[in-house]
């Protein structure tokens, strides 16, 4: 739904928000029924970008209630409330936009306390990246490196790109972010693999050696945000992005369907060149919009 609603914005083609409005509409705009688990409400996302396009506050009433009631039961937690990591794409970017929409910061505080929690037990200073929950602190791969995913990393970054578009410029914990998001880029490009893909174990394409799309989708999105934002300088990124995307184009199948996404899991896992999901194509959808963006350069 996040790639649609940002293809629809990018390529001014109206037939996707729609879609999405439709969608909100067979939901009555409510969010997943455990409020405080952020796969339930990561969908608070699309309904706030139909917000900013169609103004109807019922677009946006039943989020606001479901995050109050969550800030006000779980704020006072000290154990993380994120605990995997790709959490970090499934809730912040909802508080973080919801912050922008009513000009709550009370919203974009939470998130900030809580994106800081999950970063300090889940992000290794030295590597660089995130490991996708405390289970893989201490395990490693078959070569002695750790076990970094490719996708958990991946929606790290994306959701970085998606905190950083609706928090304001003068945001006091900004920076942290900034840099947060640097560091993995720099990161991530020093274990591209040859066809411009990553493979689903970042530190070990050995013991992973075909590459996947979901993980490589969202990494090529954030990097393409990045040069297009001027975070990351565009000679160097660059041609990182356009390998990657040339890489991912290269799995799509004569039918249009995407191959080559792990299917759901939370940990490095195998895969088949037929494997197509929609998360795929989400994130598919989302490094599109960006690479539409980086080409009109």
């Amino acid at each position: 739904y996040a790639g649609f609603m940002a293809v629809s914005d990018k390529v001014g083609d109206e037939k996707y928000s729609a879609a999405m409005k439709s969608m909100g509409d067979s939901f009555q705009w409510k969010l997943g029924p455990k409020e405080s688990d952020a796969n339930d409400l990561a969908i608070g996302q699309t309904y706030m970008a139909l917000f900013k396009q169609y103004k109807d506050p019922n677009m946006l009433q039943p989020a606001t209630e479901q995050v109050d009631r969550m800030i006000q039961q779980s704020d006072s937690r000290d154990r993380p409330l994120w605990w995997w990591c790709d959490a970090l794409f499934m809730a912040p970017p909802l508080l973080a936009e919801l912050s922008q929409i009513t000009n709550r910061q009370n919203y974009l505080d939470y998130m900030d306390r809580q994106w800081w929690k999950t970063s300090a037990g889940l992000y290794d200073q030295q590597q660089h990246l995130f490991y996708r929950d405390a289970r893989f602190i201490n395990r490693h791969e078959a070569n002695g490196n750790s076990i970094f995913w490719s996708r958990g990393n991946g929606w790290v970054l994306a959701g970085l790109v998606r905190v950083l578009q609706a928090m304001p410029k003068d945001y006091p914990s900004r920076p942290k972010y900034v840099t947060q998001f640097k560091q993995m880029a720099a990161k991530v490009i020093t274990v591209q693999g040859a066809d411009g893909l990553w493979s689903a174990g970042l530190l070990d394409a050995t013991a992973h050696p075909m590459a996947e799309t979901s993980g490589t989708s969202l990494i090529t999105y954030a990097l393409a945000y990045g040069i297009n934002e001027g975070i990351l300088d565009r000679k160097q990124y660059q041609p990182h992005v356009i390998s990657a995307w040339h890489g991912l184009v290269a799995h799509i199948y004569s039918d249009g369907r995407l191959g080559a996404v792990q299917p759901v899991g939370d940990s490095p896992g195998t895969l088949k060149p037929t494997s197509s999901y929609v998360y795929g194509v989400g994130a598919f959808l989302l490094a599109g919009s960006e690479i539409y963006a980086l080409a009109q350069y």
